[in-house]
């Protein structure tokens, strides 16, 4: 509890000044209190071995002024990259198939939505959607059979009883 309120007391103390040197470096407040911030949760986790420095301040300082030094690199290289490989590629939009059937799978209830989407999107046999799902294999049979007659209802198709039984 004493540790607890020597950071607290540390803090209150300090912050107003860690930010405003942070601020007066990078003249960006936000970036500021975001790098002052992580430094004082640093200093938190170490508090026992921090609070015994001749400066615990200097220490956040140094801290914060690296976190800070990071991002900067961090954005600095991703325009780099940027340059280097020019913006991404154009996406296509989704298909009028996708469209229909990702607002016809919103329809279903949440249990049918989840067994044909872990079935037939992300290639899972029924024994595995039901571990991931926590019930028993028979269930999921009975989701998916009942999902996929709505899903032809819902996209127009009719369901074939090769369908059905995939």
């Amino acid at each position: 509890m004493a540790q607890e309120n020597d950071f607290h007391e540390f803090y209150q103390s300090t912050r107003h000044r860690v930010v405003t040197v942070l601020y007066a470096l990078s003249g960006n407040m936000a970036d500021a209190q975001d790098a002052t911030q992580e430094a004082y949760a640093r200093a938190w986790q170490r508090w026992s071995r921090v609070s015994s420095y001749a400066d615990p301040e200097a220490w956040v300082r140094t801290v914060a002024r690296r976190i800070q030094l990071n991002r900067w690199r961090k954005l600095r290289n991703g325009l780099a990259a940027y340059r280097r490989h020019g913006p991404p590629a154009a996406v296509d939009p989704p298909s009028e198939n996708t469209t229909a059937l990702v607002t016809a799978l919103r329809q279903l209830p949440v249990d049918q939505r989840e067994a044909i989407v872990l079935h037939h999107l992300a290639d899972l046999p029924v024994a595995a959607v039901a571990s991931q799902l926590g019930v028993p294999v028979n269930t999921v049979k009975t989701r998916l059979a009942r999902g996929r007659r709505t899903l032809a209802q819902l996209v127009g198709e009719e369901l074939t009883e090769e369908n059905a039984n995939a």
